[in-house]
């Protein structure tokens, strides 16, 4: 029998919720999804013309589709999360963990002992986790044994070998960290107790365990033993003092997710914080490499369902930046204002700092794949058609109208490239006038890289506003180059970013990579223009005191400069030194004239 094919598969669809599969003509899975309506859902993919390339050519593979149609929107989330973990499709952006996280374990047993362990074993033991961190872990449980003396050691102690007085107290009881289980010292259900206790703290709720010390400490404190007494507030303030650093919200705000997510062209990056009797008990960040260009809802809705899934969460509500759909089992909350309005600004804070540190890492690790990421970022935030690999800026300097010069600098990649720099002195433009000083300068500069055959910038910054961008724009008229390079004029006030033809400005954030980059090469422009023009000046300078001499012409000056680099020189060298480069007459002119 024949595959049927794309168009009757796509016909004969349900309308149901569902997890769609698309495999290519031998049969190897492509990309997994899901879907509220699986008809709906399907032929959008081949009913609309994709602006993205990548999606275009994973439409252009589908050969067959399969679909599994499941009850709820919520199966249809946790069915599609496995089929991606268990395939692995190309397309499908998959969330890797190559870590097994630690829990911490209260053992199935008499006399529990509590400790750290990354393996879950089904023998009714209880697990709580997983911590994103063992540090966490151990200042956890360095809390518990600072106010709970535990037993450590791995003695079966049942009460028949408790009873028949098999073991010995070891040092652990003479310390003072464990009260001696294993030789009837301590009751099992004062031991119980302890583990209640314990239970709560590792949940996040210090409420009990407070108030119980709080009443042990007035108690022991009514009937004089003070030193007792003190030994119990000591573990107030430990408990108190943990409370205080683990952050604190609003205390009815318990068993809670929430989920934010910050993104670039190429990744996402969602964190993830879990609430418990008012504090945050875990906090994570996971990096999504995109596939298809996924939308930062479609990111956060895989990571929202992976996520809890990995750390087991039981919670009933979220808490999120904006509106997504995860199923109706799941309470979603976009709070606007307030404490949980907080929240959410928090967990968007943590993802933007664990972003910038992969930055910084990336840029150390993995250079090439920084330079890629930014070089997209700018494509994306000054509306261009090509990442600008190539740029050039132009600034003018000119001081009361004296030397006017205009330098060129050249970044490539983002990175300075000095070599290529160039400077400018005008030519054509009499006095202070930045305009026709731009149009000349950029026309110059252009003109002789087409000459040459060299390779033409993808971006063309100009500093100053819409004056001097309009000037420049000229110039690229002239050339022909207009629509063939990007150019764009930045005011230095409000740092605006100005287009031809445009009259309103556009504004980057002021921490953004592509603002930095455009100063950088601003900064670059008026540094080097301005270097050169205080050479320039100064040359100037030096050169109309030996010229005022009279009798000494331009030759005679370029003659002495040539030989002894400095007027300072000129004035210091004796008559006999002098007659040798100029000739004995001129060289007692220019003697005469500093030693009269």
């Amino acid at each position: 029998m024949t595959k049927p094919t794309i168009e009757l598969q796509l016909q004969t669809l349900p309308s149901d919720p569902g997890v769609y599969q698309y495999y290519d003509k031998d049969g190897k899975i492509l990309y997994v999804g899901k879907a509220k309506n699986l008809k709906k859902r399907v032929a959008s993919y081949f009913n609309k013309n994709h602006a993205y390339g990548k999606t275009r050519v994973l439409v252009k593979k589908i050969a067959e589709i399969k679909h599994i149609v499941v009850p709820t929107e919520s199966d249809a989330l946790l069915l599609e999360n496995n089929l991606i973990k268990k395939y692995q499709p190309r397309y499908n952006v998959l969330l890797k963990d190559d870590k097994s996280y630690p829990w911490i374990c209260i053992k199935n047993e008499r006399f529990p002992r509590i400790f750290p362990t990354r393996k879950l074993i089904k023998d009714g033991s209880e697990y709580y986790g997983p911590y994103t961190s063992m540090k966490t872990v151990r200042t956890l449980l360095d809390l518990v044994k600072s106010l709970y003396p535990l037993r450590t050691c791995n003695y079966d102690l049942s009460k028949e070998k408790v009873e028949a007085g098999k073991y010995k107290v070891c040092l652990e009881y003479h310390l003072g960290n464990c009260k001696g289980p294993c030789e009837n010292y301590q009751s099992a259900k004062e031991y119980d107790q302890q583990i209640r206790a314990i239970r709560q703290i590792i949940k996040g709720n210090f409420k009990d365990s407070l108030r119980d010390f709080k009443d042990e400490m007035k108690s022991l404190a009514e009937n004089l033993q003070f030193e007792a007494a003190q030994k119990v507030k000591e573990k107030i303030d430990v408990l108190e003092n943990y409370q205080v650093k683990s952050t604190i919200v609003n205390p009815k705000i318990t068993n809670v997710d929430v989920f934010s997510i910050i993104s670039d062209e190429g990744f996402g990056y969602v964190n993830f914080l879990q609430i418990s009797y008012g504090s945050i008990i875990r906090s994570h960040t996971i990096e999504i490499k995109k596939k298809l260009e996924e939308s930062d809802k479609e990111l956060l809705e895989l990571a929202i369902t992976e996520v809890r899934q990995r750390f087991h969460s039981k919670s009933k509500e979220i808490y999120v930046p904006f509106a997504v759909d995860v199923g109706e089992d799941l309470k979603v909350t976009v709070p606007k204002l307030g404490e949980k309005k907080e929240i959410v600004d928090l967990s968007i804070r943590n993802a933007k700092f664990y972003r910038m540190e992969r930055f910084k890492q990336m840029k150390i690790t993995d250079p090439d794949r920084h330079v890629n990421r930014v070089m997209a970022q700018m494509k994306k935030d000054l509306r261009l058609s090509e990442e600008p690999r190539h740029i050039e800026c132009f600034d003018n300097s000119n001081i009361q109208g004296t030397n006017p010069v205009a330098a060129c600098v050249v970044f490539r990649d983002g990175k300075p490239s000095k070599k290529e720099y160039r400077h400018f002195n005008i030519k054509t433009v009499e006095g202070p006038d930045d305009f026709a000083s731009m149009e000349e300068v950029v026309y110059r500069r252009y003109r002789r890289l087409i000459e040459e055959a060299q390779s033409l910038p993808q971006l063309i910054i100009i500093d100053g506003g819409k004056g001097q961008l309009s000037s420049a724009l000229k110039s690229l008229d002239t050339l022909g180059l207009r629509g063939k390079i990007a150019i764009i004029g930045i005011a230095k006030r409000l740092e605006e970013i100005y287009y031809p033809g445009d009259s309103i400005p556009l504004y980057l954030d002021k921490k953004s990579e592509t603002l930095k980059i455009i100063q950088h090469l601003r900064n670059e422009a008026h540094r080097f223009g301005i270097t050169f023009h205080r050479n320039k000046r100064s040359s100037a300078a030096l050169n109309s005191e030996l010229e005022s001499i009279p009798g000494i012409g331009e030759k005679t000056v370029i003659a002495l400069l040539k030989e002894f680099r400095s007027t300072k020189r000129v004035k210091e060298a004796s008559l006999k030194s002098l007659s040798e480069i100029i000739g004995a007459a001129r060289a007692k002119t220019v003697h005469d004239y500093f030693h009269s």
